[in-house]
């Protein structure tokens, strides 16, 4: 079969996972020539993707978060209002998109959690299989744990869900725990590793390691390690106003975003502190490291990410970067996850199977409807 991703470009969590699916498919003889990753003037897309995909790259605008001037809050109305005013942008990416599609030609498309390709298979509904993969649409399954107190980010987070979903054939819903899914056009799958992280071999070192999206969160880790100068500390973040291996002072290092350099300190860190993105939560429990969940004020699926990463003894969570809770919890109780690691077993297969064998009518649970929202936001 021939592929074309779609791929939001908020963040690090939906680019490893798209890596990873294209070297499972590819192991499985099949073939990811196109990759469309949704940008914003805010991100630029990391190096380690560029150098680790086959496919070609395409990247289009796409909507996104817009922050507040401390860069770590996501402000809901401004996020509203900026991308509303560039709609006429948007469409004519769409325009974009279906011109690659109509080139490459491919058998499946697979959306990663964007508002883009959302709308495109609404609107173009493209003649192929079409599937969407995220985290987020685990929110579906009855045992999901929605954050408690956020009745707007809630609509919105579930709205959101919708807009990324139109008109697909089937959702995969990533998950940290092993669930069963009753619902029609809905899988429940492990999450997706790649092959590199697999590959490692953990071992406890005597630092800690973090990352972080937003600049401002950076700001907050200096602080706090400004009065903990002797707990050795490395952090990755976007922020390129300073240069790579930053040390604002000793035993505190900021890197730029890096791959291998990533995997690398990941398997020798004693724990992890970080937003609470999907994606590197599953890193860190494959490899057995305790985790300190930060979720970016504003982005309620952070919030839902934390309380789901709980309830499978991920680590821990906090409403600051405050190092010192991690390392409380490292030196009480922590043990690798056994039952994380079984549900993991075969995953490939599992992947592999569930984008070969597809129905083809389209699911009508899955078609956008307004009033199916609003009963639901009360009821959980």
């Amino acid at each position: 079969m021939k592929l074309m991703f779609i791929i939001q470009g908020e963040g690090r969590g939906h680019m490893t996972q798209a890596l990873a699916l294209e070297q499972i498919l590819e192991n499985a003889g099949h073939e990811v020539g196109i990759m469309a990753i949704g940008t914003s003037k805010r991100r630029s897309i990391p190096s380690f993707f560029r150098n680790k995909t086959k496919a070609s790259l395409k990247l289009v605008k796409s909507p996104n978060f817009y922050y507040d001037r401390n860069s770590k809050t996501i402000n809901g109305w401004k996020t509203i209002v900026f991308n509303l005013i560039r709609i006429p942008l948007y469409l004519r990416e769409l325009l974009t998109i279906h011109s690659i599609k109509n080139e490459y030609n491919p058998d499946v498309i697979i959306n990663f959690y964007d508002v883009i390709g959302g709308f495109y298979f609404l609107l173009f509904r493209p003649q192929c299989k079409r599937i969407c993969i995220a985290h987020q649409y685990l929110a579906e399954h009855e045992s999901f744990p929605f954050a408690k107190g956020y009745f707007t980010q809630k609509l919105a987070f579930k709205i959101n869900n919708q807009f990324t979903s139109f008109n697909t054939n089937k959702k995969l819903a990533l998950s940290f725990r092993a669930l069963k899914s009753h619902k029609r056009g809905l899988s429940i799958v492990p999450p997706l590793l790649r092959q590199e992280v697999l590959e490692l071999a953990p071992k406890t070192g005597d630092f800690v390691l973090s990352y972080v999206v937003n600049k401002g969160y950076g700001e907050e880790i200096i602080r706090w390690h400004a009065r903990n100068k002797k707990i050795n500390l490395h952090c990755f973040w976007d922020n390129h106003e300073y240069p790579d291996g930053w040390s604002p002072h000793k035993n505190l290092h900021f890197h730029h975003l890096n791959d291998q350099k990533f995997l690398t300190l990941m398997e020798s860190c004693a724990g992890y502190a970080t937003t609470a993105g999907f994606e590197s939560i599953c890193e860190a429990m494959y490899l057995g490291k305790p985790v300190l969940m930060v979720p970016v004020k504003g982005q309620y699926e952070q919030a839902c990410n934390a309380e789901d990463a709980l309830l499978a003894q991920a680590g821990i969570k906090s409403r600051k970067f405050n190092i010192g809770l991690l390392l409380n919890y490292i030196t009480k109780k922590h043990s690798p996850n056994e039952v994380f690691s079984e549900w993991l077993d075969g995953y490939e297969q599992r992947f592999v199977k569930e984008i070969e064998v597809l129905e083809p009518q389209i699911d009508e649970s899955n078609r956008f409807r307004w009033f199916s929202l609003l009963p639901s936001i009360s009821s959980k």
